[in-house]
């Protein structure tokens, strides 16, 4: 083996996590590799959170303004598309090759697998295959993968993942949406504004159900008022291909059958949104004892449990903990700082709350749903608090404070503080309504920092801001103790 295929660590997945596991483990005066066999910046960067975001931000845009008087805005849905292409830098990753060779990180091409201890073959495109070797470490990074159900005929028509619906340069004239989760709903509310006709089925009564239930009430008036044919409560029973006649005299286009109950909802499309699992099988894993239908279990540090020697890490959606991208993010610096100090000889204990321990996914991870309205929440929700035999009250308010009036006429939002009462602090905390999003990390501050109710009195927020709302969910907390 040459001196050139060793490193201090590999990393297999170069998406937004296993780019900070390398980049941290640089800093921390270690060599580092990433294998990959897409595109250098991964899912998040081309096919999920920015495309789909830039998907969405100019017709919300627009909604927004519309909501104050004497504003007529409107918006060209060709113009969104291109915008969306260029924030996926036109599925190119050239920039971020950069960004790897500038901070220091080998990048090689390939589809990788574990072949030995702490030893990663990597097999190209034409089939070629190269070892290499960490001193330190590897770890996997390699994110997750749709789920499809086994619904009859869906394996034999077209569909659409995540993927397909981010990247798409068609608008549909009719869309198909199965799944009421985060991709269910904001890809939803994200082509219907563009100009797709959307019915969006959901099998259960509410969408975004892991969420409060006021997140799925107000997300379902947004989804309607978007346009979309929201149906919960409704599973689909079947799919089969179909035809239709074109706009051209003698043409024939595709379309997609869903059986609903006693009806058949024709569309051109059928976007897939029930799900993601680890992407784990081609792995090798089996050889280490571990299972290739599963997520990686890991300890607070990164490393995957029960592999002799703890040389194996993994981060990110991989590992089945928190499976969003600043999160991925969060535990792979974590990660990638545990190997540096274990190389210097250092061992250190995932002790909570430490440099070297991803506390956090356990107790204060953040999330925003990005549909019209928005949803921020942070923390536990009352009924997982309740489960954690934690002993809480609630506090819900609508948010009607000066800044959302003047935010916009006839505003509508909710939120609900989730408050530990043996020991005055916030474990959870939702808003919902439009541009919630950037007041989120105020509490995501308080949830970590386990701040006492008693403190966060003294932060005054700002007049008129919608922020204002933090003053009336403690006023109302305070008058009923």
């Amino acid at each position: 083996m040459s001196e050139s295929d060793e490193y201090d660590v590999i990393v297999i997945g170069a998406g937004a996590v296993g780019e900070n596991v390398a980049d941290y483990a640089v800093r921390g005066g270690l060599t580092a590799a990433i294998v990959e066999n897409e595109l250098v910046g991964g899912e998040c960067s081309y096919w999920a959170c920015m495309p789909s975001k830039a998907l969405l931000r100019t017709p919300q845009a627009v909604a927004a303004a519309r909501r104050l008087p004497g504003v007529n805005a409107d918006f060209d849905p060709e113009a969104v598309l291109v915008r969306r292409d260029e924030i996926a830098s036109h599925w190119h990753d050239d920039s971020q090759l950069r960004w790897a060779e500038g901070a220091g990180i080998t990048v090689v091409r390939g589809t990788a697998r574990l072949s030995g201890v702490r030893t990663v073959t990597v097999t190209d495109s034409d089939g070629g295959e190269r070892t290499l070797r960490a001193r330190q470490a590897v770890a996997v990074c390699t994110g997750s993968v749709p789920v499809t159900p086994p619904i009859p005929g869906l394996d034999e028509v077209r569909l659409w993942h995540s993927r397909d619906a981010t990247s798409a340069h068609q608008v549909p004239a009719r869309l198909g949406v199965l799944g009421g989760g985060v991709v269910g709903v904001e890809l939803a509310q994200a082509w219907a504004a563009l100009g797709s006709r959307v019915t969006l089925l959901v099998r259960d009564p509410h969408v975004l159900m892991a969420l409060e239930p006021i997140a799925g009430e107000l997300v379902a008036n947004g989804l309607r008022a978007s346009g979309v044919d929201l149906r919960l409560e409704t599973g689909l029973d079947s799919v089969k291909a179909g035809t239709a006649r074109g706009a051209v005299e003698g043409e024939t286009i595709e379309t997609i059958e869903l059986r609903v109950g006693d009806e058949t909802v024709v569309v051109d499309e059928l976007l897939v949104a029930t799900g993601r699992r680890p992407r784990t099988t081609g792995l090798g894993l089996a050889d280490f004892g571990l299972a290739e239908d599963r997520a990686l279990e890991v300890d607070d540090s990164g490393q995957v449990l029960g592999v002799e020697g703890g040389w194996l890490y993994a981060a990110g959606d991989v590992t089945g903990r928190a499976p969003l991208t600043h999160q991925g993010k969060y535990a792979a610096r974590i990660a990638g700082a545990a190997i540096a100090a274990r190389a210097r000889g250092a061992v250190p204990t995932p002790v909570a709350w430490s440099e070297y321990a991803a506390t956090a996914d356990h107790h204060a991870v953040p999330q925003v749903v990005f549909t019209d309205p928005q949803v921020a929440a942070v923390g536990r929700t009352a009924e997982q608090a309740a489960a954690e035999g934690l002993t809480v009250r609630t506090v819900d308010l609508d948010i009607a404070v000066a800044g959302s009036y003047v935010h916009a006429v006839d505003y509508t939002g909710k939120a609900r503080m989730v408050v530990d009462t043996e020991r005055e602090v916030l474990v959870g905390l939702t808003f919902v309504g439009p541009d919630v999003a950037e007041m989120l990390h105020a509490a995501t501050i308080a949830v970590v920092g386990e701040v006492p109710l008693s403190r966060l009195w003294h932060a005054v927020p700002a007049y008129p801001t919608i922020n204002e709302v933090w003053l009336r969910l403690l006023e109302a907390y305070r008058a009923k103790s």
